[in-house]
């Protein structure tokens, strides 16, 4: 990270802003034209080489040096035009009401597409070589040998790769196609929700859902869906296209299925994944069925509304958090892993890393963008004061922390694919509710577990819901555009399945898809939080039984960014996720958290 350390502030209870001047002062400032320039021209010079990988393909030596040139030129204009683009939407997201901030981004991302157009040459020309040929190079070349994991990637997607022509044409598309999800976050950012004499936000609408007054639940569950229901022919509409955008790329491209090429990013088997939401959907009765129902009991109901899902026990105020206090908890679960990893978090609180403050015309949701592995990265949150969002922080510092340990790999061999990317917040996320569960009054401690139940529900079972209406959606435009209406019914149907009959879904939860912005955003992203979840309880034991030795074997795990497949990762902690066992654990794990709530009483 090159950005120079600022002195610690005094920790304030105020979620804070970030800061972005380390990356520009402006949409005006001059160094973002200087940058486009400079992106041309290693472009330029990246470009200069193109036909002489092939040339070299008979001398080792000499394709290796043109490789490691090549690569290391590919990279160079990665962290310039990743700066760019970085800045573009960590600004836009803080103003999706501004249009001049979204016509920015908008503007850089087909500025960057003219630049780095020209670059489609690099891995298909790779990809023209022998494997013995690049193998031949490596052997004898350091510097190219460091690409091996990023060559591994590029050649997984040999037999998907289309003309040049084809591949210039597709990423002049991207910027436009791009449009569809800048319509599906404008639409939710200026959305307002009608809840009694209030208007809300998206976000506050839905951190409305975990109040403890029952009529504040209802009438924000209700006003939402009346929101999204006024929207859905549009918010449809962007969905379908983007699902007919993406399936003629497949179909060009050869995939079978359309989570295909998202399994291949993740270097995962379609069919392990299959696997795994089958037995996610098999544990359905025994998890996400039996917790409602004993929820429902406990809150004096026979069943529950959909918006009492997330809702506190009683209804005695929960517990809230100032920014200080969240900041301090964070740190301190960070810290049992070891200093380091403390450390590593606090940079973000030490410095404007940080943009935690809600209000209107900032996106909702949470993210932890890396930017380019020669920066730092920023984190993105809604800060209302509640446990969930000092555990969502936990969970993005988690990602922060990952970045910045994988930065020392480059910008190409930090990329971690998401199966082990969600690795770090889901895992950092567990130390914090540990320390919250461990440091609460014992009349808490009920709720607290309920809230980590459902947490789990929500990252496990909920996402694999999620995943499997995903699934049916895309295999149903396949055959056509589908109607508003008939999403909304396979949306109930994944729901109610996930559910379980002890939670009703009341009339206009059917519109309530229409906010899951991974579905514009990233198609087929969402089965990784329940693959990162589970995975991450399997780690959780193990770390369990040795904590000293697994911490080591745990920060190589992260530093390796990228340069692992998952199942590479996790052979030095003995574990195998090939084995259908393997995924047993998280979700026995879980059970026994819903033994421990039933036993409270």
């Amino acid at each position: 990270m090159n950005a120079p350390f600022k002195a610690p502030p005094v920790p304030s209870s105020e979620p804070p802003l970030w800061d972005l001047s380390d990356l520009y002062a402006s949409r005006e400032d001059a160094a973002i034209a200087a940058d486009v320039a400079r992106g041309k021209a290693v472009v330029a010079e990246l470009g200069e080489l193109q036909g002489r990988l092939v040339e070299a393909r008979s001398d080792a030596a000499l394709l290796a040096e043109r490789l490691d040139r090549a690569i290391t030129l590919y990279e160079q204009a990665s962290e310039v035009l990743g700066g760019l683009g970085a800045y573009a939407f960590l600004a836009a997201s803080t103003a999706r009401d501004d249009a001049a901030a979204n016509g920015f981004e908008a503007d850089i991302r087909e500025q960057l597409t003219a630049v780095s157009t020209p670059t489609v040459w690099l891995t298909l020309e790779i990809n023209q070589l022998e494997e013995a040929e690049i193998e031949a190079a490596l052997a004898i070349h350091a510097g190219a040998a460091k690409w091996r994991p990023w060559l591994r990637r590029v050649r997984a997607m040999k037999p998907h790769e289309l003309s040049e022509q084809l591949e210039t044409f597709l990423a002049e598309h991207g910027p436009i196609a791009a449009q569809w999800p800048r319509l599906f976050d404008e639409t939710l950012a200026a959305l307002r929700v009608k809840a009694g004499k209030e208007s809300l936000t998206l976000a506050e609408a839905l951190n409305r859902l975990s109040d403890p007054k029952a009529t504040q639940r209802k009438a924000a569950a209700e006003g939402l869906s009346v929101a999204l229901g006024e929207r859905a022919s549009t918010l449809s509409l962007v969905l379908n296209t983007v699902a007919a955008d993406k399936a003629l790329e497949d179909r060009w491209r050869g995939f079978k299925r359309p989570a295909d090429s998202r399994h291949l990013g993740n270097e995962v088997d379609g069919e392990a994944v299959d696997a795994m939401a089958e037995a996610v959907a098999a544990a359905y009765p025994r998890l996400s069925h039996r917790y409602y129902a004993l929820k429902a009991r406990a809150m004096g109901k026979a069943t529950l509304d959909q918006w009492d899902r997330n809702a506190p026990l009683n209804t005695a105020k929960p517990r809230a958090f100032d920014w200080k206090q969240g900041r301090e908890i964070v740190l301190e679960s960070f810290s049992d892993l070891g200093g380091e990893f403390a450390d590593r978090a606090g940079l973000f609180f030490d410095n404007p890393w940080v943009h935690g403050r809600a209000g209107p015309g900032k996106q909702s949701g949470a993210y932890a963008h890396p930017v380019t592995a020669n920066r730092h990265p920023y984190v993105f949150l809604n800060w209302m004061g509640e446990r969930r969002d000092v555990l969502t922080l936990a969970h993005e510092l988690g990602h922060g922390v990952h970045q910045t340990l994988a930065a020392d790999r480059g910008t190409l061999l930090a990329d971690t694919p998401l199966t082990l990317a969600e690795t770090a917040s889901i895992f950092a996320e567990g130390l914090t509710f540990d320390r919250l569960l461990a440091t609460a009054p014992k009349a808490e401690q009920k709720g607290l577990l309920a809230g980590r139940i459902e947490d789990g529900l929500n990252t496990v079972v909920r996402q694999i819901a999620f995943h499997r209406f995903e699934t049916r959606f895309h295999d149903e435009r396949l055959k056509g555009e589908v109607s508003a209406e008939r999403i909304g019914q396979i949306w109930l149907e994944e729901m109610g399945a996930s559910l379980g009959p002890a939670v009703t879904l009341n009339p206009g939860y059917e519109h309530w898809w229409s906010y899951v912005s991974h579905f514009v955003h990233s198609p087929f992203y969402v089965y990784a939080y329940a693959f990162g979840d589970l995975l991450v309880a399997a780690l959780m034991e193990t770390r369990a039984r040795d904590p000293q030795g697994f911490t080591p074997l745990y920060r190589e795990l992260l530093a390796a960014g990228g340069t692992r497949t998952y199942v590479e990762a996790l052979a030095p902690f003995g574990l195998n996720p090939r084995d259908p066992a393997f995924w047993t654990i998280g979700t026995k794990r879980l059970e026994g958290l819903i033994d421990r709530f039933e036993a409270l009483g």
